[in-house]
């Protein structure tokens, strides 16, 4: 038995998308630790994701009018990036690199047409001419002559494996409508070349392999919608130089007098393979989806439309597809049970079957979908309820026990109940501590309040989601539309509270809070609920909300002493700031500053997103930047007090990144001027101060040793003298 789960968007593939992938995905490859994939686009970028967080980790381009012409991969073995551009440049790198232009470059004597990263073998070359090298092998001598193996022949596809201790890569060719087959074993030199028997009026389209007791099993989707099986042993005593390799049907593509015309697929176990083409019956129009099919039992599993359409690519790793639909690259996990033939025509009866259902996306499923998918589920439960009388939906919700039904099932039976009846149901759900799956319901139940505030404007359950994301700890990923939605309705408190908690939110989501929180008026933000937790303790508040004079002591240096090159005035009661108030901005818009301090990011994810930041909010913010950066520095340890108070990396970290972002514009800017100016010369004054500190660290150092050796238990006292 086969099931589709929780499905997510990985990352945008438009110009939008900010991963850099706006020329379609090339390929996807696992990455250097679980969980972590690789993405090649059609162009100059890779870029490594953390899948769970949907997170870019890092990304890597090489120069304009280069293009990478083959998937990078990488090398598990070193934890190095391999990549080649312009067909024969080699590029080798590792994390910590960052301009490619400055890392291993080695140009080939003949084209690559890709590179296989092994387990435990290293990566291997393959040439579009056929020779095969492995990458240590490449490095010795980079122009070392490649012979070519075949001839007028075009690669369609080629997959490595590790046999033993043996590295053993496929490839097949065409050539005048004819497929051929190569196996290539590296260690012993040994390559074999097959022909494929032809498929009276079909060819076939797509490609994969596995390896299993020096067997490989080849699989081959046709034009014909079937999938046929070819056996390969991987020992030939025969040399013969090209044998015919016969095949046998493994699947038709064919259903209830519906006809998949598949475009890739994957097998996922000796039972299931995974199809994704364009479903159509007669009369009607074709619709993309992704299918599972039980090739033991040659029956449709089960189906998810893609309405978007994709580019009819399907990757499979660690139980999840990676697919492209529409402008996005979506992750579906996927649930595979030992094959019966109860379970094939879904008749399979198991009160422990996990419920799958749970995850719910209401934006890409509609009601027949859902219905569909929750079949069996619902058989159960209604035959345990037999004997409860159920009323009709035209006039109120079934009251079947939520224990009875699936997640899935009860919210799509809420989906038009009234709002008291809605939400009751839905805190009842939630009060079931003990559920399988709690996260992914909690995340069903905030999809389901957003869907409905989407459908209704006018309902918005603002204290229900509050509950909810302040009692339960959640990420961004497992509710994506919920700060979307509060961006919408403007609601600072929970914005606030998604930023403090969520670790995985979007550096496009993070911008669009900043520039919220930076356009509205103090006065308006007086008047709505915000923790203020993070400033109350170095702002301090009078009733008419302004500072209240404090004594500060000035971190190492005196005033009067750095005159000549800090014109800003100290006080030993106050420390203005560069348009001479106090605090730039309000306690309220300061605390909620602090909170897109604190949120993570990527630098390079950032930068895009806050050079849209408008130039009088990117003022205001530094001001409150540089503000904090002031306050720490009047503390001996640079740490402001307080809970979730922003650290004096953190400001810096911002300070330079926003400086970066608008350099230009804050140069140009009137009102910026006496800012940078007074910014300059603190920063300067700090510097020096620092380095007449290294100047005595030696001494620093020793009086510190000597004091260790001493054990002073009477009073006393010393002079020693620095030299």
């Amino acid at each position: 038995m086969a099931a589709l789960c929780e499905s997510f968007t990985l990352c945008g593939l438009g110009p939008s998308g900010g991963v850099g992938l706006g020329g379609g995905l090339l390929a996807l490859e696992p990455g250097p630790e679980p969980d972590h994939v690789l993405l090649t686009d059609r162009g100059r970028t890779a870029t490594l994701f953390k899948v769970s967080d949907q997170k870019p980790l890092g990304c890597w381009s090489v120069k304009h009018g280069q293009i990478i012409t083959c998937p990078v991969v990488c090398n598990s073995e070193t934890h190095e990036y391999v990549a080649v551009h312009d067909d024969k440049v080699l590029r080798i790198w590792k994390n910590k690199d960052i301009n490619l232009d400055k890392v291993f470059k080695a140009t080939l004597s003949a084209d690559v047409y890709r590179i296989h990263s092994l387990p435990k073998g290293g990566p291997v070359v393959l040439f579009k001419g056929g020779g095969v090298r492995t990458l240590d092998v490449l490095l010795e001598a980079p122009q070392q002559e490649i012979q070519n193996v075949i001839s007028d022949e075009v690669i369609k596809w080629s997959e490595a494996f590790m046999e033993g201790q043996q590295p053993v890569l496929i490839f097949t060719t065409e050539k005048d409508g004819d497929f051929f087959v190569y196996v290539q074993k590296l260690k012993i030199n040994s390559l074999h070349k097959y022909k494929l028997e032809q498929q009276e009026l079909s060819k076939p389209l797509s490609f994969t392999a596995y390896i299993k007791n020096q067997i490989i099993t080849l699989l081959c989707l046709y034009s014909n919608d079937s999938v046929y099986k070819v056996l390969i042993p991987l020992h030939q005593n025969t040399e013969e130089e090209e044998q015919i390799l016969s095949k046998s049907l493994l699947l038709n593509l064919s259903v209830s007098g519906s006809v998949l015309k598949g475009t890739s697929f994957v097998v996922l176990d000796k039972d299931h393979v995974a199809v994704l083409g364009s479903l159509a019956a007669s009369g009607e129009e074709s619709k993309e989806c992704l299918t599972i099919w039980n090739t033991k039992f040659q029956t449709l599993q089960i189906s998810k439309e893609l309405p978007l359409g994709t580019s009819g690519q399907l990757w499979c790793y660690e139980e999840k597809f990676f697919f492209t639909h529409g402008k996005v690259l979506t992750v579906i996990m996927y649930k595979c049970e030992t094959s019966s033939l109860a379970a094939a025509v879904g008749k399979l009866k198991d009160s422990q079957t996990p419920d799958v259902s749970s995850f719910v996306d209401w934006n890409t499923l509609g009601d027949e979908e859902l219905v569909v998918s929750f079949q069996s589920q619902q058989s159960v439960a209604l035959k345990s309820e037999s004997r409860m009388t159920l009323r009709s939906k035209r006039n109120t919700v079934a009251k079947v026990q939520p224990d009875t039904l699936s997640v899935g099932q009860l919210l799509l039976n809420l989906k038009d109940a009234s709002t008291t009846v809605f939400e009751d149901e839905l805190r009842q759900l939630m009060s079931k501590a003990q559920m399988p799956d709690f996260q992914a319901t909690i995340g069903c139940v905030i999809t389901a309040l957003i869907n409905r505030c989407k459908t209704n404007p006018k309902y918005y359950p603002r204290n229900f989601l509050l509950q909810i994301v302040e009692t339960r700890d959640l990420s961004y990923s497992l509710c994506p539309d919920l700060m979307a939605v509060a961006l919408e309705k403007k609601d600072i408190h929970l914005l606030q509270i998604c930023l403090q908690r969520f670790p995985d939110i979007p550096e496009e989501i993070t911008c669009a809070c900043l520039k919220v929180f930076l356009s509205m008026s103090d006065a308006y933000l007086q008047t709505i609920d915000v923790n203020l937790e993070s400033v109350i303790c170095y702002i301090d508040i009078e009733f008419n909300n302004k500072e209240v004079k404090t004594e500060i002591v000035e971190n190492g240096f005196n005033a009067e002493l750095e005159k000549d090159i800090w014109d800003t005035k100290i006080t030993n009661e106050t420390h203005r700031t560069a348009d001479g108030e106090f605090c730039p901005v309000g306690p309220q818009k300061a605390a909620l500053l602090n909170a897109v301090l604190h949120s993570a990011y990527s630098e390079t994810f950032l930068l895009p997103h806050l050079k849209n930041l408008p130039a009088q909010q990117a003022v205001l913010f530094l001001r409150y930047l540089y503000y904090l950066y002031v306050k720490c520095s009047e503390k001996i340890n640079t740490t402001l007090p307080g809970i979730r108070s922003p650290t004096i990396n953190q400001i810096m970290d911002w300070m330079c990144l926003l400086l970066d972002a608008h350099f230009t514009v804050m140069v140009m800017l009137p009102e910026a001027k006496e800012l940078l100016s007074n910014l300059h010369k603190f920063v300067r004054a700090q510097v020096r101060f620092y380095s007449q500190l290294n100047k005595i660290e030696g001494s620093l150092r020793e009086l510190q040793r000597l004091n260790h050796q001493k054990d002073s238990q009477t009073y006393s006292i010393e002079v020693l003298e620095l030299i």
